[in-house]
């Protein structure tokens, strides 16, 4: 506790979000830590992983100018429920957490919306505008190579630079038990090595991402969250592609042109797969782009949703 009884998810928002509401949503899982702020057309930020809504914070007070900003914190991360296995992982299916998402939306009275995400909120993101094309109206995905395009293009040294993609589906409890020697050591790893460079966190979000991802049940559904990476959503992508699903909306691709996934996948490419009308934007740095570069990704942000 900080402040008394201020805590300190309370006092990074009040810092880092200025004006943002605080709220909890359960649409029938549990609680949904939600945040927003703003006039205008509705727009859903997800973050990534081992991050929270914090991750926005040099975006979303500026997004608010035209839209009503909504950040959530994804099942599994910040202060937002945290289920535990499941069989074939699917509680953490990329299908159930954007149907989760959708069902936010709908009971803040956002039928249709925009959508951002970044890393494990961008594949929420992409789920739920293939899931969902009624709802989304224009989805901007952050520096993410889908499910199955990921597994199916592994390399020698694919796998060494992403190392965790393989390590956190090894089956319960050999990562958990692994990783519960140093948690925050292990969540910290990640938060800094993506990138050629340091990435400019705020200290105290740093200290939320560290506080909220290393504990027991956030590691287990860090892990799960993985383990359906390798199963449940590439069998979900792999009919999708059988059937020739795929976003209809304008599309907008974003990607660290110094980060992994650049360095092993044609970005373009592998979005023009999936997306029938595709906007692309390179942005400078790696692969945390929301607090590595965010005055170029306000830049294409605001162009592609306005």
């Amino acid at each position: 506790m900080r402040g008394g009884s201020v805590t300190l998810f309370e006092e990074a928002d009040a810092r880092l979000l200025p004006g943002f509401k605080r709220t909890f949503v359960d649409v029938g899982n549990g609680p949904v830590r939600v945040l927003t702020a703003g006039e205008g057309p509705p727009l859903l930020m997800l973050h990534g992983d081992p991050q929270t809504h914090l991750c926005w914070h040099k975006l979303a007070p500026r997004l608010v100018e035209n839209h009503t900003v909504i950040l959530t914190d994804l099942r599994g991360r910040g202060e937002s429920h945290k289920p535990g296995r499941t069989a074939g992982h699917i509680a953490y299916s990329k299908r159930a957490m954007a149907a989760e998402q959708a069902a936010v939306m709908r009971s803040l009275g956002h039928d249709r919306f925009r959508l951002v995400g970044h890393d494990r909120g961008a594949r929420v993101a992409r789920r739920l505008a293939l899931d969902f094309p009624e709802r989304v109206e224009r989805p901007a995905v952050m520096d993410i190579v889908p499910a199955l395009d990921f597994y199916d293009g592994v390399s020698s040294d694919l796998a060494q630079d992403y190392y965790y993609f393989f390590f956190l589906t090894q089956p319960h409890p050999v990562p958990e038990r692994l990783i519960a020697g140093d948690p925050a050591g292990f969540v910290r790893e990640i938060l800094t090595g993506l990138s050629s460079e340091g990435v400019p966190y705020e200290d105290i979000a740093m200290d939320v991402y560290l506080r909220s991802a290393a504990t027991p049940d956030a590691v287990t559904a860090m892990c799960e969250c993985f383990r359906a990476g390798f199963t449940t959503d590439r069998d979900h992508d792999r009919a999708d592609r059988a059937a020739d699903r795929r976003i209809a909306c304008p599309t907008l691709a974003m990607w660290g042109e110094e980060g992994v996934a650049a360095r092993h996948f044609d970005m373009a490419a592998v979005w023009s797969g999936w997306a029938d009308t595709l906007r692309v934007a390179p942005m400078p740095g790696g692969h945390f782009i929301p607090e590595q570069a965010p005055d170029e990704a306000y830049d294409a942000l605001n162009a592609f949703l306005n």
